[in-house]
């Protein structure tokens, strides 16, 4: 059950920062567009882990490390 919460958070997270930026509301420079897809695919690195997804885990790792990168610069700047 915590699983699911955790992969369900994920995706919602990683789709808001998505439909925010479509509706143009937040710009993919923006801080807290990298910080919801660094979190949301943090999450699904877990949620995929559990579900012993390898190619799920990659896909979300490379995701959260631009992310992550992008925060780190932002913050750092």
């Amino acid at each position: 059950m915590i699983v699911d919460i955790i992969g369900i958070s994920g995706a919602a997270i990683i789709l808001l920062a998505f439909v925010m930026n479509q509706l143009h509301k937040w710009k993919d420079t923006d801080l807290s567009y990298d910080v919801s897809n660094a979190f949301g695919s943090l999450l699904l690195i877990v949620y995929s882990y559990y579900l012993n997804s390898i190619p799920f885990i990659i896909l979300n790792a490379v995701w959260f490390a631009v992310s992550a990168k992008d925060v780190f610069i932002k913050i750092t700047s």
